[in-house]
């Protein structure tokens, strides 16, 4: 990676993270966010809005040495010794706020940390864990014309050297999981798959109006996964550029493995299989993939 921060605006991401066993995995998809980590300038720090902090306020990690999360069960013993010791950024937090005001953003000093939304991708994009990471939790209480403002209000911060990271999944119904399918998707996840590309790739700021697809209650039965795409389609919106798309695909049927970056263009070569096998007995619960 480059080290130079400063006459370069950061580009920004959506990883549609998939399965928590993705951190211990080399596939197609690994290989795309890794090969992402080593194409940007070396960011000063990682803001990430993940799926897995949905919570009823807008908040900021703000801690000097924020922990590692495993807010998943049922998987193997050696997804939960992963550790990813990246270092905080307290001062980012204000940078934050000033940013976004007067949207209202409170400092989480002790209560979050680093979860699999993010470090399950971070492991990959930037295996070393030396560069600073803070989190922006998901405000439950807002409609997605929120999370899409809040989104284009961070643009500034690219020209600061952070990397705006959003994780989750365009598409993501662990109620209809299947194993089996495990690089497939059922006729409905493809066509709203689909409806999100065109409008990433075309019109970004018309992300929030994808809730009138007439599958976006199957694709998006809770919105959690879908809002963090909704941040990067704000920062497209606010460059006035389209996205680019990293890599994409599907999993167990009922979830999106598409992936967008904004001031990247090009896609990796995809040599490899995609999604790993979920391992026998592992719940379908919000808590986890």
């Amino acid at each position: 990676m480059s080290s130079d921060t400063t006459s370069t605006v950061m580009p920004a991401v959506f990883f549609g993270h998939g399965s928590p066993m993705n951190a211990l995995e080399v596939n197609r998809y690994t290989a795309a966010w890794r090969g992402f980590g080593q194409s940007v300038p070396r960011p000063r720090a990682i803001l990430v809005v993940s799926a897995h902090w949905y919570i009823g306020a807008t908040a900021v990690t703000a801690m000097p040495r924020p922990r590692t999360i495993h807010d998943f069960y049922g998987f193997p013993q050696e997804l939960f010794d992963v550790r990813y010791p990246a270092p905080g950024l307290p001062e980012l937090a204000e940078e934050v706020s000033d940013v976004v005001h007067p949207t209202w953003v409170g400092a989480d000093l002790d209560s979050w940390g680093i979860d699999h939304g993010t470090w399950s991708v971070l492991v990959h994009a930037f295996p070393e864990a030396d560069i600073p990471v803070v989190q922006l939790s998901i405000n439950a209480f807002k409609g997605l014309d929120y999370h899409l403002e809040l989104g284009a209000k961070l643009a500034p911060l690219r020209e600061r050297g952070v990397l705006v990271v959003a994780s989750g999944n365009v598409v993501h119904n662990l109620g209809g999981v299947n194993p089996r399918m495990v690089d497939q998707g059922f006729d409905w996840a493809q066509r709203f798959d689909e409806a999100a590309k065109e409008v990433m790739l075309g019109a970004p700021t018309e992300a929030a109006a994808l809730d009138a697809h007439r599958d976006f209650g199957f694709a998006v039965p809770t919105p959690d996964h879908f809002i963090p795409l909704l941040y990067l389609a704000g920062l497209a919106g606010a460059d006035g550029t389209a996205a680019n798309v990293l890599v994409d695909g599907y999993a167990y049927g009922s979830l999106s493995m598409t992936a967008y970056t904004v001031g990247r263009s090009g896609e990796p070569e995809q040599p490899l299989a995609g999604s790993p096998t979920l391992p026998d007995g592992v719940p379908a619960d919000s808590a986890n993939i």
